[in-house]
């Protein structure tokens, strides 16, 4: 019995020597201590932990700390968001001082959010795109978005507008869907964005239509509601293996923003603030008075009209020897803008916490008090349980804005506008007419829009380990955003002569209003055995959307003083009202399994469920499977010992998207605008659809990945294939039917294909000096490679088999006649006359190929980067606005080389009024001719930013640093007149700035 006692629950007398004896050597603790460092600087916040045990602290702002470690070889972790991460083996010793000056990019180090779940870079299989907070903060911009332009491979970011509130055009991996904003209400191409684990509502936006005079496409951002002081770091998915997992919403890739949260330590209270100032850089010398009025001339006499008519104002009634610059006035001001924010942080072993506010404002480049201002609030709360079972995340972001604009870009102003047109205001301050014969610009400024908007985003997160291998997490959002638009139509928009008062005075007043709540239960599962490595993840997603918005048109008012009190209107009209309600389901799972830390396979499979769809298509598969092998870690790789890291990786799935907003497959009425017979009528505008289903785009992609020289080289090179089918649009149908189109699926075919390529160099590495080098190059292709019967649909002037998805057709400009003076065009089919079927010419809109380079230097306090771009592509050129020489306004100097019997080899025609029909003809037809699209090839230093980390001796126990950043700040191409990078006819550019800041931390 004693024998079967003790083989059982035992254990013999030397067992039992051997582990007392080791028992004491793992439970004496001893204390470590030392200093952490940065450029010879004391640096705080600095989490340090013994590997493989739950000893953890935090270094203070004296760059000490203090750790008890236990057994025979202990090894220290020390870690910062801004740095790289250290590995120290103590050994014998008690000190440890550390510096962590930028060192080389350790990539087995670096994490990556994906969403539902992160992985190591070196064991992922998909593309994912990462820029940190230490490239985003202090960048003098309002939107992170311009902070991270040329910082991604095959990431195109181009922002719409230079005014304030404004969109951005952000494209990944190129255009998937024939729908933009010229086709529909909102842009299909969009991309997911996913703030703090919420996905932001995108497809079923409402625009009021108030701002598309200022605002391109009335278009606005969800992360402009975002202080890119906030944002800790940014990833973008790209391939199938990244995005499936998002399902019906990756087809676009997805941009993931991750807020700053709480550190570890000691309370500290930070506070940012920098001014700035803004301008238009690239903008044309125009024509003097001189030159204009000798334009102007020439153009009546080349329309045969000897006596000038009164109404040409310029010529007959105004002074002939004034002058004003109106560019200069118009958008030629100085933009001012201001950032303030103020947080505190700190936290212990278990809770952390961070509370943030900020104040932005901005002014525009255009005459009057124009201002966007915004205010941020933000909370975020995480705590973990002491045994590390349970964790609770929280963050709450509350966001006011409030934009103050003219109706209209005064960059459309401007050129119409004569240089010897009289002064806009009188000299008691009233709108001047000039005896009615001007048509003040400003009179149609007093039509102020403005717009006020409140968001609420928050998100909590709960995860709990059942087991040492299990867990499960319940991810919750609830999202809450407002916008109010106004558009004022004053008295002082008519001229006094025609003795219109407040009678005429209007307001027309858009309001919408969206709610969403999200929940997703997830369980993850992980099992080490020997060399196999295994990780599930289940889960689900319930989502509703609701969003309502209404159009109130309000006029006859007392007084203007009243006009935005509605109850003071004597007619109000609901121009249009609606409610929508979007639901959306899934479940989706995730495998992953790793061999011997070589061989690494992702499984990735979602099914998703849309109300925006027929009831015969509710419901779609999305899947995508990735592979990677780690050469690196073969044998055969040893003797390669400059080669610190190899990995080959390649996926291939499919991703959906339901961006066509709420309803589109019902049978859908709206009232119509006169009653019949005293009785409201209703008017059918779409057709029922159960066919109506998703676009679906197959991604494939294969990657290559080395790293150098103990990592200080890094490369990464990726070929990516993007098919994008089942396009929602719009089909055509016969007349007979009494609607124009109806919404189906469109058998057509887009193709994204191209190259990427990433180098990263460590290229000096000392203690007090560090430069390190990234260059980035993207070369895209769109085409569309199917779409059935194209000549017969309405797509056949717009669109073209092997050619890109934004294309123009054009008539082929053959020169200018030096005897007449006409421009000259090919007749391609030799009909004697020029039409559309002439136009054969088609050019591809878009960039051929993008290159970044950007270098961070430091010298011990001295922080230095730079980010220089170059980008290859066809645009629109200046060429177009040659279509109103000889109208009144006034051009860029470029247009005075225009033919006359002295100049015979002009580059324009001779000027018209447009009473001549041929020159008037040539002249529209030279508009639409490949002239006007050229190479717009530039190279642009997008910016530039110095900071000075001033020494800790000078304030003891404050952190202090100053900085220069610039934006936009240069530069060179042969692209005439126009910023090359933006090319929306009509609106102001993206500004050059220039700000002025200070950091501190108490």
């Amino acid at each position: 019995m004693k024998k079967n006692f003790c083989r059982l629950g035992c254990i013999p007398m030397t067992a039992t020597l051997t582990l007392l004896v080791s028992g004491m050597a793992i439970g004496q603790m001893r204390t470590i201590s030392g200093t952490v460092t940065q450029n010879q600087q004391p640096l705080g916040n600095v989490t340090v932990f013994q590997e493989g045990t739950n000893e953890v602290t935090v270094s203070n702002s004296s760059g000490k700390y203090h750790i008890q470690v236990s057994g025979q070889n202990p090894v220290l972790i020390f870690k910062h968001p801004d740095y790289s991460d250290r590995r120290i083996e103590i050994g014998k010793q008690s000190t440890i001082d550390i510096s962590l000056d930028n060192r080389e990019r350790q990539i087995e180090e670096v994490v990556l959010n994906a969403g539902y779940y992160k992985v190591k870079e070196k064991e992922s299989t998909g593309s994912i795109a990462k820029v940190t907070a230490r490239d985003i903060e202090n960048q003098p911009v309002t939107n992170v978005l311009s902070a991270v332009q040329g910082r991604m491979a095959g990431v195109s970011i181009t922002q719409n507008s230079g005014t304030p509130g404004g969109g951005f055009d952000v494209q990944i991996r190129g255009r998937n869907s024939l729908r933009t904003y010229s086709t529909s209400s909102f842009n299909a191409n969009t991309p997911l964005y996913v703030i703090d684990g919420i996905p932001m509502s995108s497809g079923n936006e409402f625009r009021s239509g108030l701002a598309s005079a200022i605002l391109p496409y009335s278009d606005t951002n969800p992360l402009n509601a975002i202080n890119p002081e906030d944002i800790q770091s940014i990833e973008v998915l790209k391939d199938a293996d990244a995005t499936a997992i998002y399902g019906s919403r990756g087809a676009n890739g997805v941009v993931l923003i991750t807020t700053k949260q709480g550190v570890k330590g000691k309370t500290q209270l930070s506070f940012n603030s920098s001014y700035g100032l803004g301008r238009i850089a690239r903008l044309p010398k125009m024509m003097s008075t001189e030159d204009n009025l000798k334009m102007r001339k020439a153009a009546y006499a080349n329309d045969g009209i000897q006596n000038i008519p009164v109404s040409a104002y310029d010529l007959t009634k105004w002074d002939q020897n004034r002058y004003t610059n109106w560019q200069d006035y118009f958008i030629g001001n100085i933009s001012e803008q201001s950032s303030n924010r103020i947080n505190v942080s700190g936290g212990n072993e278990n809770t952390k916490f961070s509370l943030s506010g900020t104040h932005d404002e901005q002014t525009t480049v255009f005459p009057g008090d124009y201002r966007y201002k915004r205010n941020n609030a933000g909370l975020s709360l995480q705590h973990q349980s002491t045994d590390r079972k349970f964790s609770a995340n929280f963050s709450s972001y509350y966001t006011t804005q409030n934009n103050v604009l003219p109706p209209s870009d005064f960059y459309r102003i401007y050129t119409g506008i004569a240089p010897n047109a009289p002064d806009l205001y009188k000299a008691d301050g009233s709108i001047n007419w000039e005896n009615n014969t001007f048509t003040n610009p400003m009179a149609a400024a007093s039509q102020t829009y403005k717009t006020d908007s409140k968001q609420l985003i928050s998100n909590l997160s709960l995860d709990y380990k059942l087991t040492s291998e299990l867990t499960v997490k319940i991810n919750s959002g609830y999202t809450d955003s407002k916008v109010n638009e106004k558009r004022l139509y004053p008295k002082t928009f008519y001229n006094p002569s025609t003795n219109i008062g407040s009678e005429r005075s209007a307001i027309r007043k858009g309001d919408t209003g969206s709610t969403s709540w999200i929940i997703e239960p997830q369980l993850n599962y992980n099992k080490q055995i020997n060399k196999h490595n295994f990780n599930l993840l289940v889960g689900t997603t319930f989502q509703e959307q609701k969003a309502s918005n209404q159009v109130l048109y309000a006029s006859n008012f007392p007084s203007d003083e009243l006009i935005e009190n509605i109850g003071s209107a004597q007619s109000i009209t609901v121009s249009s009202t609606g409610s929508f309600i979007y639901h959306y389901q899934s479940i989706y799972g995730r495998f992953n399994y790793q061999y011997d830390k070589k061989y690494i396979l992702n499984v990735t499979a979602r099914r998703d469920g849309s109300s925006r769809f027929g009831p015969e298509n509710r419901y779609s598969n999305f899947g995508a499977i990735g592979a990677a092998w780690i050469m690196s870690n073969e044998k055969f790789f040893e003797p390669l010992t400059s080669l610190s890291f190899a990995k080959l990786r390649g996926s291939y799935g499919t991703a959906g998207s339901d961006l066509i907003g709420d309803y589109q497959y019902l049978d859908t009425y709206q009232t119509g605008l006169f009653p019949y017979d005293g009785i409201q009528s209703i008017n059918p505008v779409r057709l029922f659809n159960p066919n109506f289903g998703w676009e679906q785009t197959k991604k494939l992609e294969g990657a290559l990945e080395l790293a150098f020289l103990k990592n200080r080289i890094n490369f990464t090179g990726a070929y990516y294939r993007n098919r994008s089918s089942s396009q929602l649009v719009g089909v055509p149908l016969p007349g007979t039917t009494g609607f124009q189109s109806i919404q189906a699926n469109l058998g057509a075919t887009v193709q994204n294909s191209g190259w990427e390529f990433t180098l990263e160099s460590a290229n000096i590495k000392k203690d007090n000096f560090s430069w390190n080098t990234s260059l980035l190059f993207s070369a895209p292709k769109n085409k569309l490679v199917e779409f059935p019967n194209i000549e017969g649909s309405t797509y056949a002037s717009t669109l073209a088999i092997g050619h890109s998805t934004i294309i123009r057709k054009l008539f082929h400009y053959t020169g200018l006649d030096p005897v007449t003076g006409v421009y000259q065009f090919e007749d391609v089919n030799k009909d004697g006359k020029l039409d559309i079927n002439d136009r054969t010419i088609i050019k591809d809109i878009g960039m051929r190929w993008e290159a970044s380079i950007v270098n961070s230097i430091q010298y011990k306090s001295w922080k230095l980067q730079f980010l220089v771009q170059l980008v290859n592509q066809t645009q629109n050129n200046s060429y177009s606005y040659a279509a109103s020489l000889g109208l009144m306004g006034n051009l860029p100097i470029q247009f005075l080389d225009y033919w006359t019997p002295e100049n015979p080899n002009a580059t324009f025609q001779k000027p018209t009024t447009y009473a001549n029909a041929t020159l008037s003809n040539a002249a529209l037809n030279f508009s639409n001719s490949d002239a006007t699209v050229s190479n717009a090839l530039y190279v642009r230093l997008r910016n530039i930013s110095l900071q000075y980390d001033i020494p800790k001796e000078v304030f003891k126990q404050i952190n202090m640093s100053v900085f220069f950043q610039g934006q936009n700040v240069w530069t060179w191409t042969k692209f005439k007149d126009l910023d090359p990078e933006f090319v929306l006819a009509g609106y102001t550019p993206p500004l050059q700035v220039f700000s002025l800041g200070f950091n501190v931390k108490f």
